[in-house]
């Protein structure tokens, strides 16, 4: 059974038809507005009675505003519906701003049940500006990035690359240098046995960013499909270990292929079963291997952890 083919778009494969753009998450009317001094009281005010209301005083000519705008925009439709954002231009309405003796902007003001309780200025990174609408509206959950993250993970592991490269791409499509993403796109394309496009992908990774945890894990995983599409039948390399025992060579060539197939506990075994041989052999490539393959798997995956304690037993009898 060949493996799907996919196109994606996003600048992260070479070929293929663009993947359609992923609207960024549905906002209510009234969760993001304008609002004007006549309309302050029922806009804010008496909005803030049934849900925190957050006031982003700005203006056409200040940088920071521009800054600030997308991030607090994106935080407050992640909050679904429990934030109200409204937007008043200081130039075009300057008295409430005068009126809360604000003289620097951006500054975001919060009311809740009709009176400003908490506020900020200057522009702020998401992480902060989720932090502070979660101190006047409770926690938000997580934001649609980590939901769809959570969902591309859960499809590799139910070994169904093609949703999970979905997945992935809704995130690249809003955050193109997400690198939990991208390092899911580079799974879910060795996962498909499309390696030119998995290394492709890689590729694009900036060098400062390279050895991030998430993105080393993809390159372990990819490498290891490499090398094992080499490495020939898994069925001819076992009959040769079966024959041959102390050929580690053979051996190692089967873990390596096992562990592609996703039979993990057995190619831990061949490879604890070379250090416990012969350590030494082809300057400690078991061992290494192993390391590697803990890597790809990640630190708390069932399997690393297995072979972890196997490795010990043996280097620590």
């Amino acid at each position: 059974m060949s493996s799907p083919t996919f196109t994606f778009g996003n600048g992260f494969a070479p070929t293929g038809t663009p993947a359609p753009a992923t609207s960024p998450a549905p906002v209510a009317a009234d969760d993001i507005v304008e609002t004007t001094t006549r309309d302050f009281v029922r806009d804010v005010i008496d909005a803030s009675k049934d849900r925190p209301v957050l006031v982003d005083f700005w203006a056409d000519w200040c940088g920071p505003c521009k800054q600030l705008t997308p991030i607090i925009e994106k935080v407050v439709r992640d909050a679904k519906g429990k934030v109200r954002l409204v937007k008043m231009n200081i130039d075009d309405h300057p008295e409430v701003a005068g009126q809360l003796g604000i003289q620097s902007i951006p500054a975001v003001i919060a009311f809740v049940k009709g009176r400003a309780v908490d506020g900020f200025m200057g522009a702020q990174p998401e992480s902060q500006v989720r932090q502070f609408i979660e101190r006047v509206a409770g926690p938000m959950g997580p934001t649609e990035t980590e939901t769809l993250i959570a969902a591309g993970q859960e499809a590799l592991a139910a070994g169904t690359p093609e949703a999970a490269a979905d997945a992935f791409l809704a995130v690249l499509d809003r955050e193109p240098d997400s690198l939990p993403a991208i390092a899911g796109l580079v799974r879910a394309l060795t996962a498909a046995g499309q390696l030119e496009d998995a290394r492709t992908v890689l590729g694009r990774v900036p060098d400062l960013k390279a050895n991030d945890t998430a993105i080393a894990g993809a390159r372990a995983e990819l490498e290891l499909a490499e090398r094992a599409a080499s490495v020939g039948d898994t069925e001819a390399l076992a009959r040769q270990v079966a024959a041959d025992p102390a050929d580690h060579q053979a051996r190692f060539d089967l873990a390596e292929a096992l562990a592609v197939k996703g039979d993990r506990q057995a190619a831990v075994d061949h490879l604890v079963e070379i250090v416990r041989r012969e350590r030494g052999w082809n300057d400690e490539a078991a061992r290494k291997q192993l390391v590697k393959l803990f890597e790809a798997w990640g630190m708390t995956d069932p399997s690393t952890l297995y072979g972890r304690r196997k490795l010990s037993s043996v280097l620590f009898s």
